[in-house]
């Protein structure tokens, strides 16, 4: 064991108190699908001593081409992301402390989950990032920034104070466009985006502010394109976010969208307009001829042609249906609330 990170104390930029340095921090992953699960196995690698996932979905077939934590068996049963990740991570590296939730990054949770040295975003929505950014600016915890679709990667290192927040950039720089439902995804380009996101957060455990990359990183690996944008004059000082007068608007649960159409699923998930505990027994009893998998975290009912996989927290994704409201009134039929 003394020789796990024996090459990795061997590199300048880290060395003896660097090591000790990541095994003293604790990083939470928001999401842990392509960008989370690279981020995650990387991280337990190097030796983060406390990691925190934090996932909404489960594994299916469609994800193995670039989710790499996940394994046919995950998608078979079918596992939550964050619990499967969990399990594979242990068995990586089996000295450092490992939570996993199946659920949003809501903000009780983010405040429940304190104190965190770094947020590492690994997110396919745009909501959950905002109230990432918002977070992060409160409660001064640097966040790194990360998107692909396609062959395309973005990144950026958000630091409270020092750099303009996600919020600043929304009006100047393209944030939201194409999703994998329209264009598909490599894994090359999901492996580049974490590369970038993994050098900035070991760059920022072991306090070497200095050498993190100023800038905006885009690039198409399939066109052989690449650019890194100087976007300090950006930062806005009437931000909402994080100007001279903050008011953190999307820390509200209200400014959350409580239906979102998921990329490339052909469904809709549906969240409960307040936080409440299903009973999945329960829902079992109530609709046995409908079961189709089941599992100590979720559970799939076929109802009315469409898929309804349910968590605890009430949440349910319904597959094959991408009509918000008709996708809201189904939830109300069959699950209430």
């Amino acid at each position: 064991m003394e020789d796990r990170f024996s090459r990795q104390v061997k590199f300048h930029g880290i060395g003896e108190k660097g090591q000790q340095l990541l095994a003293e921090k604790h990083v939470l992953i928001v999401g842990a699908g392509a960008l989370g699960s690279a981020g995650a196995e990387t991280l337990a690698r190097a030796g983060v001593g406390h990691l925190t996932i934090i996932d909404r979905d489960y594994v299916e077939y469609s994800n193995l081409n670039r989710q790499q934590l996940y394994t046919e068996k995950d998608a078979d049963l079918p596992m939550p992301k964050a619990e499967a990740a969990k399990a594979r991570l242990e068995a990586v590296n089996s000295e450092i402390r490992i939570d996993a939730v199946t659920g949003e990054a809501d903000l009780a949770f983010l405040e429940r989950v304190q104190p965190v040295d770094l947020l590492l975003d690994a997110l396919d929505n745009f909501d959950t990032r905002m109230l990432l950014n918002d977070f992060s600016q409160k409660y001064n915890i640097p966040w790194i920034y990360g998107a692909c679709v396609g062959s395309y990667g973005l990144t950026y290192t958000i630091v409270p104070g020092q750099t303009p927040c996600l919020h600043c950039l929304m009006e100047e720089i393209p944030l939201d466009g194409e999703t994998c439902d329209t264009a598909g995804i490599i894994a090359p380009a999901v492996q580049m985006v974490s590369s970038h996101q993994t050098t900035e957060t070991l760059k920022l455990l072991t306090g070497q502010y200095e050498k993190r990359r100023g800038t905006l990183l885009s690039f198409d690996l399939w066109n052989n394109e690449w650019s890194s944008l100087g976007i300090e004059r950006l930062q806005k000082a009437d931000c909402p976010s994080c100007g001279a007068h903050p008011q953190y608007p999307f820390l509200e649960y209200r400014n959350r969208a409580k239906t979102e159409v998921l990329c490339g699923r052909d469904a809709v998930q549906v969240r409960p307009g307040s936080k409440q505990f299903l009973s999945l027994p329960d829902l079992k009893n109530r609709y046995q001829a409908q079961v189709k998998k089941e599992n100590p975290h979720l559970l799939v009912l076929g109802l009315e042609d469409k898929r309804f996989v349910i968590f605890q927290d009430g949440r349910t994704i319904i597959h094959g249906e991408n009509n918000k409201a008709k996708a809201r009134a189904l939830y109300q039929k069959y699950i209430g609330g």
